[in-house]
């Protein structure tokens, strides 16, 4: 099992020292615009937000790396560096913008507060699962919008992993009413952890590597993070036994990767084509493993640790997917880019639900009885 808090101790970057990377990375990019090994062999700095090696999200970008080399031929080598490594799980996307990192693997919904909008390429309550967003990226616009909402920060975004369809989080006392919501402090980033605030809630944003030490300190009393495989390496079951499903604010779990500006337009042709594939290709690998390593994930959790699933009451779902709603119409206000992506989410939505209701709905319902 990956011990998670291990990066806990690995102090972040002073800023003498982030100052002096910051500037070696520039002067490298300066020109031409990539950090270059000897006989012309490029060198990348890749920084994540997750602790090293953690199944999910972690081997997903390590995985990155080993591809980019391999079908290079050792031409374009990318070395990863875990959360704390070299600058804190939440600076990724300040290290990418800078270019003191040329490539970042996070996750957008860290990055509400710098755009808003953001939380829509990892995931919105209630809204596409996996194969629905990347058909939403892919082909319905989203992608596109992606590319304009992080220009004004020298980003280019792509999807680069998905952990799948996520779990409601583990709590430290059950959910039976919409009362038990009130003055619960929850780990819960993005739009999800607004809609819990309106109900009551005190939701938090802690970088992974803080969510199990503070879950076993007491210092929040419940966290969602993402489904039982990498919830499980975390080891949330040993804090608490209680595990609700569904995760209705994360049907999705795309991971994003960050690619600094210039760098990227600076790699060559063939180098570029490979880096894109190379996410893609992880893309459709890692939603696939998190489906067979959620399922095995689930199983142990039950049969060895001990772990009740409880669900959500109807009631708290009803409330919870009303109060989403409200959460989304307002959305379009904050600016037009938002309004922008918010109406084109929703007509993937509107799209596709009709589908994925005839075809998979009531095939799943007639599977199982």
């Amino acid at each position: 099992m990956t011990d998670t808090r291990a990066d806990r101790k690995t102090a972040p970057l002073s800023r003498r020292q982030a100052l002096a990377l910051g500037g070696a990375a520039g002067a490298s990019l300066a020109a031409p615009g990539l950090v270059r090994a000897n006989e012309g062999n490029v060198q990348w700095r890749l920084v994540t937000s997750w602790p090293k090696n953690l199944p999910g999200p972690g081997v997903t970008a390590q995985r990155i790396c080993d591809r980019v080399a391999r079908m290079s031929a050792g031409r374009f080598t990318i070395k990863l560096y875990a959360s704390g490594e070299l600058i804190p799980a939440l600076g990724v996307f300040d290290a990418v913008s800078s270019g003191t990192a040329q490539m970042g693997h996070t996750a957008s919904f860290f990055w509400q507060g710098k755009a808003p909008a953001s939380v829509f390429f990892t995931a919105v309550p209630f809204g596409l699962v996996p194969q629905e967003h990347i058909t939403w990226i892919e082909h319905g616009g989203g992608q596109a919008l992606w590319d304009d909402l992080y220009a004004p920060f020298n980003i280019k975004a792509v999807m680069a992993g998905n952990t799948g369809v996520q779990m409601g989080g583990w709590f430290k006392r059950q959910i039976d009413s919409l009362q038990d919501l009130k003055g619960l402090t929850i780990r819960m980033p993005g739009l999800g952890g607004e809609v819990m605030r309106r109900l009551g809630a005190t939701p938090v944003s802690l970088p992974p590597s803080e969510i199990y030490q503070s879950l076993q300190t007491g210092l929040i009393d419940a966290a969602e993070f993402l489904g039982p495989w990498s919830d499980r390496a975390m080891g949330f079951q040993k804090v608490t036994k209680t595990y609700y499903a569904p995760g209705f604010h994360e049907p999705n779990g795309t991971g994003e990767a960050l690619f600094h500006r210039p760098a990227l337009d600076a790699l060559p042709d063939d180098l570029r084509a490979i880096l894109m594939e190379a996410c893609r290709a992880e893309n459709a690998r890692a939603l696939s493993e998190s489906e067979w390593e959620n399922a095995t994930s689930l199983k142990a959790l039950q049969e060895e640790d001990g772990v009740v699933i409880r669900f959500y009451p109807d009631e708290v779902l009803s409330t919870l997917q009303n109060t989403a709603q409200e959460v989304l119409s307002e959305f379009a206000a904050k600016d037009a880019l938002s309004a922008r992506i918010l109406e084109s989410y929703r007509e993937a939505e509107a799209r596709l639900s009709p589908w994925s209701n005839i075809a998979l709905r009531r095939y799943l319902a007639a599977r199982s009885g």
